[in-house]
């Protein structure tokens, strides 16, 4: 029997990631028949079915969902064993799979960006921006490199490292300007606009006012912090916003921002990589420059 190749193997990922041939073909950089003639010579190879092709739909078949397992974990080792080479030989970093959280990256990618082309211009960094379970679920599989994300993740195979901590603030109508600041009690009476089930920033703020997610007002969850300001400019409801969106959010509807008296509700935020990461001594120095840009915020 003929040996299959690692490039057949990533063909085979993309696809059974994507149970989507032209998806699968743009994130190979090839064309889609022959990315279908390399997933039929890789089952004539191994002598099974991998997929269940039908006019409108593509399927893992029982021995394929298997096959995808074992093939992650291959291409997580090669990928690493690569990085383990490179860190041996001082060498930087050619490419970086970065995830980053949608409730920060519109505010600190701008900053970060910028300070990573200053410090290494020849890194070649990949972003992708996603909801926390995705990123973790991407960082065990060996499709992301590193995440920035709210803390604590409590993934026994990652290295979590802390970067810096970062208030919320209340945001209200402006007609509501002058009004007394409600604390975490006085929160719970009001209508809390918060973002749709998945978004880590949802649960720390119903952890903030002690609420149960079920409420009254259910379905005026916002899919992005900038729907849920413009929803408080509307007049819906009020508001959480993290610290470093303000100078982007604020000045997007007609809201009033305060700060809250006493104790603030509050996020960690952090990076973390597999902890088989040979890379771990780069991460952070990169964890340096996210800092950095923090304090710019």
């Amino acid at each position: 029997m003929a040996d299959f190749t690692l490039k057949q193997l990533r063909y085979f990922e993309a696809l059974a990631r994507h149970l989507h041939f032209g998806l699968a073909a743009d994130t190979c950089a090839i064309s889609q028949p022959a990315l279908s003639m390399q997933i039929k010579e890789l089952e004539e190879i191994i002598g099974a079915a991998l997929f269940e092709r039908s006019a409108r739909q593509v399927r893992l078949t029982q021995f394929g969902g298997q096959f995808a397992t074992r093939a992650r974990e291959i291409l997580r080792a090669v990928d690493e064993l690569a990085d383990l080479a490179r860190a041996a030989a001082a060498q930087p970093m050619g490419r970086l799979r970065l995830g980053v959280i949608p409730t920060i990256a519109p505010y600190l990618l701008p900053r970060f960006l910028a300070g990573m082309k200053a410090e290494y211009p020849a890194l070649d960094l990949h972003i992708r921006e996603t909801l926390t379970p995705r990123l973790i679920q991407e960082l065990a599989d060996g499709r992301i490199d590193a995440a920035i994300v709210a803390l604590p993740v409590d993934e026994p195979s990652f290295t979590e490292l802390a970067l810096f901590d970062e208030d919320f603030v209340l945001v209200r109508p402006h007609v509501e300007a002058g009004n007394p600041i409600p604390d975490k009690d006085g929160l719970q009476e009001m209508r809390l606009l918060l973002l749709e089930e998945g978004h880590c920033f949802r649960d720390q703020a119903l952890a903030y006012c002690t609420m149960r997610a079920a409420r009254p007002w259910d379905g005026l969850d916002g899919s992005s912090l900038s729907t849920l300001v413009q929803m408080v400019g509307a007049g819906l409801g009020v508001t959480l916003l993290p610290q470093m969106a303000i100078g982007v959010e604020a000045r997007a509807a007609d809201v009033d921002i305060v700060r809250f008296a006493g104790v603030a509700p509050s996020r960690t935020v952090g990076m973390v990589w597999r902890k088989t990461n040979p890379l771990a001594a780069q991460f952070s120095q990169i964890a340096k420059v996210v800092q950095h840009s923090a304090r710019q915020l």
